[in-house]
């Protein structure tokens, strides 16, 4: 089956923007991007201004993103986010497997796999990163390591 896809471009803000800041941005956005119909934009804002971009872009043709989401649904795991939280501020895609979690929270593949199950099992939309890095690429293994974690 050929079917067509939508291409998206994300802007993941990382650990970047107060809430304030936040806010600007996504409605300086939403201004300037109104007109744009055939790409769909996601912005992935911190965790601690989703709720206020949410608002910020309401009404418009932006998308809202996360950083990052654990694998379960809720459970006693301190600093962590679960999927159905994510949902009560209208987040639609989910960014995982990011080359900074995999290399400084030692994120695996089977992490990876599972948390983007668990993103499609709340109708989330998951980015899944995938890249090698330096020492892999100078290495000749970047094939090897990108069929790895697709």
């Amino acid at each position: 089956m050929n079917k067509e896809r939508k291409l998206i471009i994300a802007g993941n803000w990382k650990m970047n923007k107060t809430v304030a800041e936040a806010v600007d941005l996504a409605q300086d956005l939403k201004r300037e991007l109104s007109t744009i119909k055939e790409i769909d934009i996601v912005v992935c804002p911190p965790f601690t201004a989703l709720g206020f971009v949410s608002k910020a872009i309401l009404d418009s043709n932006i998308r809202l993103g996360a950083q990052n989401m654990n694998e379960h649904n809720f459970g006693a795991f301190t600093g962590e986010i679960a999927a159905g939280m994510l949902k009560e501020f209208s987040v639609r895609y989910v960014i995982l497997g990011h080359s900074e979690r995999r290399q400084y929270q030692k994120e695996s593949d089977a992490l990876i796999a599972s948390k983007a199950l668990a993103a499609h099992a709340a109708s989330l939309k998951p980015i899944v990163c995938i890249g090698e890095t330096l020492e892999h690429r100078e290495a000749n293994k970047t094939v090897e390591i990108l069929a790895k974690h697709i």
